[in-house]
């Protein structure tokens, strides 16, 4: 088979790592393609390239191809979300002024209790005296149309802040740091490593993952231009492939170290090695002085199908996008949740050992336990997946 080459940009975040593994453990060249993996410096920058050709494939945020295709962000081109990359992988932290009144008033930073870290969190940013100005809270986010904005959202919400607000701050995630060194954000929502970065530097500490929102909340998925998912079927067959075999590999634990090592390299993440394990075991330090806190399901890669496409879960992403914004007039809810394209999914990984979910859509919030379901091969067995306030999403109840 004749290797072809697929340029594929990237993110430097933990949970790119499925399409590093399938360039560097060979899972690519098995199928006969290289992939080319160009990073970008921000996410507009990834979904310009995606959006104007200059890739072929890219990591993208999971709401972008969503709110894309409601009309949202002025680049309109049609965009095939043909697997999750990842589920879950943020976190949540405050800088040094915020986190000493914490203390100081006797928050514990469990990074378990959602309500409770809100609660604390609108007490302490009420006139925080290590603040030049007045407010709300300034979260910083690495994108408008990101599952970090709709997590702070959805428990803003929820919880005593919805009171006191929050203001939401566009920052790259390798740069999430420097402002909230540099005063310009009090707090931030990211993905992994640069959360520990922030405490590794002494900025900063962690009061939540982002699975303490949304349990299994879809992160980023591999994408396509919809017209190249079209004209090049077989390319984008072995490119889902690859990297779904390469996010099985990581699901192994054992995998954690030898992936740290490759992800930490200069073309990729470029931070130790040290930080990257972290988000791959769940044993995250969340605070300067070594407070360390265990995370099961930090990351996901494989796990209870967590590279399926589920329309549900685009569909929930839509409703939201569509109460925060003016979508383009004419786009329905169906028409936007398509863009998770679980039909491809299954064409191109029936033959990969894939077991394949029996439906497109589920109810979002209602798993408590892992829960077996109809299936390809009848081995597929769902991860809890709870909102933080209970509530269950019905993708049939919202048109």
């Amino acid at each position: 088979m004749r290797t072809v080459e697929i340029s594929v940009a990237f993110m430097p975040l933990v949970d790119a790592a499925p399409l590093i593994v399938a360039q560097e453990l060979g899972f690519a060249e098995t199928e006969g393609v290289s992939l080319d993996l160009v990073a970008a410096p921000s996410w507009s920058s990834l979904r310009d390239m995606l959006a104007f050709g200059r890739v072929d494939a890219a990591h993208l945020l999971s709401p972008l191809p969503v709110a894309m295709a409601l009309g949202l962000g002025g680049v309109s081109t049609p965009i095939s979300a043909v697997s999750v990359l990842s589920a879950n992988g943020n976190v949540l932290g405050v800088g040094r002024g915020l986190e000493r009144r914490l203390r100081d008033a006797g928050y514990g930073f469990d990074f378990a209790d959602p309500v409770k870290a809100a609660t604390a969190l609108a007490v302490a940013g009420n006139g925080d005296r290590d603040r030049d100005r007045n407010g709300p809270i300034i979260f910083g986010v690495p994108f408008p149309f990101s599952m970090h904005v709709e997590l702070l959202r959805y428990w803003c919400a929820g919880t005593d802040l919805g009171e006191t607000g929050i203001e939401i701050r566009t920052v790259p995630p390798p740069l999430m740091a420097d402002a909230l060194a540099a005063g310009d954000i009090d707090a931030f929502c990211v993905g992994e490593p640069w959360g520990s970065v922030a405490v590794d530097q002494g900025v900063g500490a962690l009061i939540l993952p982002g699975r303490s929102i949304w349990e299994f909340a879809p992160e980023k998925v591999l994408a396509v231009r919809t017209d190249w998912a079209e004209t090049e079927p077989d390319l984008l067959g072995r490119l889902m492939r690859a990297v779904w075999r390469a996010g099985r590999w990581l699901g192994n634990p054992d995998s954690v170290g030898a992936a740290s090592n490759i992800l930490s390299r200069k073309t990729y993440l470029d931070v130790p090695a040290e930080l990257i394990d972290r988000a791959l075991s769940g044993d995250l330090t969340v605070s300067a002085s070594g407070d360390q806190r265990r995370v099961d399901h930090f990351v996901e890669f494989h796990a209870g199908a967590a590279s399926f496409p589920w329309r549900s879960q685009a569909r929930w992403i839509a409703n939201r996008l569509r109460q925060s914004h003016e979508p383009a007039g004419g786009v329905s809810l169906d028409a936007a949740a398509a863009v998770f394209r679980s039909d491809l999914y299954r064409r191109h990984l029936a033959a990969s050992g894939a077991d394949l979910p029996g439906a497109s859509e589920k109810l979002e919030g209602s798993i408590r336990h892992p829960t077996a379901v109809a299936s390809l091969n009848g081995g597929t067995i769902l991860l809890p997946d709870r909102f933080f306030d209970g509530r269950i999403f019905d993708p049939s109840g919202v048109e």
